[in-house]
């Protein structure tokens, strides 16, 4: 019998909380937030069924408010009852079938103004994350987003925000994207050649009253 496909994440069991070493934001001692260390995990996978000629990973948060009124703002609060959106935080396509496990920090080391570059590495093809879209009137901020940028969840929300990392064993070699697709253009790409898929869950607040610390 064949080996399931499965995942693993070295930085926390599945399901617990990420630690700030992998978040672009962290609570802070003085004030809401402070800038993290923003290095993406080392992410593992084993187990891909015959057939498969490339992989994919899709980090994303489906927790985020379809309003942002509320965000980040004094005396208010994100409430729980608000609809929530996908935000995408990691797209890498075109991953080589040889390749096994993104290094810790391998991706991402740190916070980047402006984004990592879009396009080819040697571990696969890099998308855009919807920090492209949270910073686009930011100046000193702007720019796109591609690879790998951590939790950074609103300080006021009420709900713990979770962040899916999932690996995809795909029947073709490249999905044949370039420039600037994200998250959205990737799952499409992918429909009808997803062999098996594997997640990884993981949670992160940073609201002291969700999350003390």
């Amino acid at each position: 019998m064949a080996a399931a496909f499965k995942i693993t994440i070295d930085g926390w069991p599945n399901g617990n909380w990420i630690p700030e070493e992998y978040a672009f934001c962290m609570q802070a001692d003085e004030g809401h937030i402070a800038m993290a260390r923003n290095r993406n995990p080392r992410i593992a996978w084993s187990g891909a069924p015959a057939g498969t000629k490339s992989l994919a990973i899709i980090c994303h948060d489906p927790d985020v408010p379809a309003k942002p009124d509320n965000v980040n703002k004094e005396g208010v609060t994100v409430p729980a009852s608000l609809p929530r959106v996908d935000f995408y935080h990691w797209v890498l396509v075109d991953v080589p079938v040889g390749r096994h496990e993104i290094l810790a920090g391998e991706d991402s080391h740190g916070i980047t103004a402006g984004g990592k570059p879009l396009g080819r590495t040697e571990y696969g093809v890099r998308g855009l994350n919807n920090y492209t879209d949270w910073f686009a009137s930011d100046p000193d901020m702007k720019g796109d987003y591609g690879g790998y940028d951590g939790p950074c969840p609103p300080w006021n929300d009420e709900i713990v925000h979770h962040y899916h990392f999932t690996v995809y064993a795909l029947d073709v070699a490249t999905l044949g994207l370039s420039g600037r697709f994200g998250g959205p253009e990737a799952l499409k790409a992918m429909q009808g050649h997803i062999l098996d898929q594997a997640s990884w869950v993981g949670k992160y607040s940073l609201n002291p009253m969700v999350h003390p610390g």
